[in-house]
């Protein structure tokens, strides 16, 4: 069996696109001003800033991964009165930076995530990481922040070149059709040359890689004409 065959990602690079998706976030925060800040994001509740703080925020989380210091994050949660799961941690990241300069969230971000990248990328795809989930390999591990990058530059509306847009869109179809099978969703998933073909109990569907990708973050309109069983299987990343 050959090492292709074993990993379906085998081809793809998780710390290149983790670079490639957080200097697309960059370029985009760095030429924004007040308004584009305060702009809302596609991501329900938060501004663009919002996106920044929470980004910046769950750096906390990774860095406690990288270190093995999962009891620390937890206690630290503990300490600040944060209850209730991911959602709550979120929330709290982006509350604990509304009131700071946005310069400053920048650079906080920018620091900690390129440590994140840097360390990731040292370890290699191979190497285990402690996750709240328990082990996990970085590689795979990296593959959930590009997605979750991704997304999140959709969601502040960070440009996507018409060059990359096709790659970018497979890639994460990819990813996304990875996770599903990992999480044991009841979708079945086969790609075609052009689109995404879907079958969810006794309903199919052939979607575009895009509708597909947005369906896997959970970023689908409320009013697409999508069979609700099959918008509930395919959510998985976000």
């Amino acid at each position: 069996m050959s090492s292709s065959s074993k990993d379906p990602l085998a081809d793809l690079d998780p710390f290149d696109i983790f670079d490639a998706e957080a200097d697309r976030l960059d370029r985009y925060f760095s030429q924004l001003d007040e308004e584009g800040w305060n702009r809302p994001s596609r991501a329900a509740g938060w501004s663009v800033r919002d996106v920044l703080g929470h980004l910046a925020g769950e750096e906390l989380y990774n860095h406690a991964c990288l270190d093995d210091d999962l009891d620390g994050f937890s206690a630290t949660l503990k300490r600040e009165g944060v209850e209730g799961g991911f959602n709550a941690f979120n929330d709290w990241c982006v509350r604990r930076r509304r009131d700071l300069p946005v310069e400053r969230v920048l650079e906080e971000w920018r620091e900690a995530n390129g440590e994140t990248r840097r360390r990731m990328r040292a370890l290699g795809r191979d190497a285990g990481l402690q996750t709240l989930a328990g082990p996990y390999p970085v590689g795979l591990q990296t593959f959930h922040y590009d997605s979750e990058y991704a997304t999140h530059a959709d969601d502040v509306g960070a440009p996507v070149s018409e060059q990359e847009e096709g790659e970018r869109a497979w890639w994460r179809a990819r990813v996304a059709t990875f996770v599903l099978g990992e999480q044991g969703s009841h979708a079945q998933v086969e790609p075609t040359a052009e689109r995404i073909w879907v079958h969810v109990n006794d309903t199919s569907e052939q979607l575009p890689v895009p509708v597909f990708v947005e369906a896997t973050v959970g970023r689908l309109p409320d009013d697409y004409p999508m069979d609700r069983r099959v918008r509930a299987a395919l959510r998985c990343l976000a």
